[in-house]
């Protein structure tokens, strides 16, 4: 397979490792993205776990609260000046409210809904598409419910380019639920505890960390306990429940909130743009094609 300057970019984005290192690991792996970023961290070349997918598209998130429900959703935006437009703002605030109050399952339900205006959600938005002249869309939203002993945490960082929402159970106090929001906004952890990562991907990690390890030169009889034990520890940074809280480093995420007598029960964060990509014009290479296609 030819290995292309996009699928070398893409994987030093990923890793972060060399630009030959990453060509090196496309011609190993033929091509496949994942094995070569598997490839550079068996070789050290790479960060463990590090997934630094291109954040492209503009837009925000917010959150809205009516009583014992919750929304947290994103809407995008072609450029940022759009996003701080202020017709945009108001879209997202009626589709925020709209949604707490018909709660529909998914993006093509909530499209499909009728508004309390009488128009349907999709024709609204193509409405303020109209008028603000940009692409917008409504590409995800959670919806979280509780009791009166629970407690909702919002936290919207940089005006909405990061939304966090957690609900915290057997404790009503919403500063508690609010830390722990900032806390995953910050270091974004990928599970609550332990218990919610699959089998297959401690065993993938356990065959990364050896290759690893017999590609640092250890000694074979000492690689599986030297692995369990780098395992426990990627698995400690990953799960909140387990982090130094950022508040107070000498306690962990875990301990606080059970000092509050609370548990975490749920956490969401959506960060504008994750996974989607922008196209990226290079004006000086476009100008250098058309002087030399004169």
């Amino acid at each position: 397979m030819a290995i292309t300057a996009k699928m070398v970019k893409e994987l030093r984005e990923k890793t972060g490792a060399g630009m030959m290192d990453c060509k090196k690991a496309l011609v190993q792996t033929d091509g496949d993205i994942e094995a070569a970023v598997d490839f550079l961290r068996e070789k050290g070349l790479a960060a463990a776990g590090k997934k630094a997918d291109r954040v492209a598209a503009e837009g925000t998130t917010f959150i809205a609260e009516k009583g014992n429900t919750a929304v947290l959703l994103e809407v995008n935006a072609e450029t940022d000046f759009v996003a701080k437009n202020e017709g945009f703002q108001t879209l997202v605030k009626e589709l925020a409210d709209h949604l707490l109050e018909v709660q529909p399952a998914n993006v093509e339900e909530a499209l499909e809904s009728t508004m309390s205006n009488g128009a349907v959600v999709s024709a609204h938005i193509s409405s303020a598409i109209a008028t603000i002249g940009e692409k917008l869309s409504l590409r995800r939203f959670v919806i979280q419910t509780k009791t009166d002993a629970d407690a909702f945490g919002s936290y919207l960082h940089m005006g909405g380019r990061i939304g966090v929402l957690t609900l915290v159970e057997g404790s009503a106090d919403a500063t508690v639920a609010k830390d722990v929001a900032m806390h995953i906004a910050a270091l974004n952890p990928k599970y609550i505890s332990h218990d919610q990562i699959s089998a297959d991907e401690i065993e993938h990690e356990r065959k990364v960390l050896t290759e690893q390890a017999l590609n640092e030169g250890k000694p074979e009889n000492i690689v599986a306990k030297m692995v369990e034990g780098r395992l426990n520890k990627y698995f400690k940074e990953i799960c909140v429940l387990d982090q130094p809280f950022v508040k107070n480093p000498d306690q962990t995420v875990g301990a606080f909130i059970t000092a509050a007598g609370g548990t975490l029960a749920s956490m969401v964060r959506f960060e504008v743009g994750e996974g989607i990509e922008k196209r990226e014009d290079n004006f000086a290479e476009e100008v250098m094609n058309q002087v030399k296609g004169n």
